[in-house]
């Protein structure tokens, strides 16, 4: 159990809490792994954050213009050389056991896309004692219906599944990476709590604050522009996503 995975990290203006998320990765016990930060050309001290780590594990990137997180969890697909893909935004965290037990998991029950558990803290990092999980499986069908997973816990085969690039939205593209590696594999859960989720006030990487309208129009472009449908299935599962992200609140929300 000593397969290379490659961490992808979009950043932008997350100085704040990047140094934290580095922390977190370099703190794993399974330790073979690279980590590829894509910079969003961010204003603040993000390079300094990065230049500060001597570990030749991580590999940092920077976008010629401000593009979004499609555009860099992109390049860092490209980058990638590991065997398997895990994600982490630049201002969330993993527990030091989250690389072992997953991949362990992955290799002892032969899956090739699996996911995980999360809590969530506020923004100054404390725990808010909100927990987070999903369906035990989750199929290409299924999938569609609403995007289960937390994007910090996620994990591929890279082998299995092939070079995965989605379009350029704005939000919603980790739903489109998970719905394109489902055409590939099942999603499996996990079932253990191995990250952290920071939700921002002001705004993050994969920020939930929306207004309901806005919700529409990115679940939307999701279908319509990511997917590629015609307007009336696109507005479909529009819809489908809508009424399943409200039950998902009370069936896959947990407190401590």
């Amino acid at each position: 159990m000593n397969e290379l995975v490659s961490i992808i990290t979009p950043s932008y203006n997350t100085a704040a809490f990047l140094r934290q998320t580095i922390e977190s990765v370099r703190a794993q016990t399974y330790t073979n792994w690279e980590m590829l930060i894509v910079d969003d050309c961010s204003t603040d001290e993000t390079d300094d954050v990065v230049a500060s780590f001597d570990d030749e594990r991580i590999r940092y990137f920077k976008n010629e213009r401000n593009s979004g997180a499609a555009v860099s969890r992109n390049r860092a697909l490209r980058e990638a050389r590991g065997k398997y893909v895990a994600f982490l935004d630049s201002d969330d965290l993993w527990t030091p056991d989250k690389l072992e037990k997953q991949v362990r998991f992955m290799q002892e029950n032969g899956v090739t896309f699996s996911y995980t558990n999360y809590e969530e803290m506020d923004e100054q990092g404390r725990r808010t004692g909100v927990l987070r999980t999903g369906p035990r499986r989750i199929g290409r069908l299924r999938m569609r219906t609403f995007n289960y997973m937390g994007c910090l816990t996620v994990m591929y085969d890279r082998e299995a599944v092939g070079l995965v690039q989605i379009a350029d939205l704005k939000k919603r593209n980790d739903y489109a990476l998970w719905l394109r590696v489902s055409r590939k594999a099942t999603a499996v859960l996990l079932p253990e709590t191995l990250a952290v989720y920071r939700v921002r006030s002001g705004g993050s990487i994969t920020n939930r604050g929306q207004s309901p309208m806005r919700l529409v129009r990115f679940h939307y472009a999701l279908w319509h522009e990511g997917e590629g449908m015609r307007p009336v299935p696109a507005l479909w599962w529009t819809a489908v996503n809508l009424v399943c992200g409200f039950l998902k609140k009370y069936i896959y929300r947990k407190t401590k």
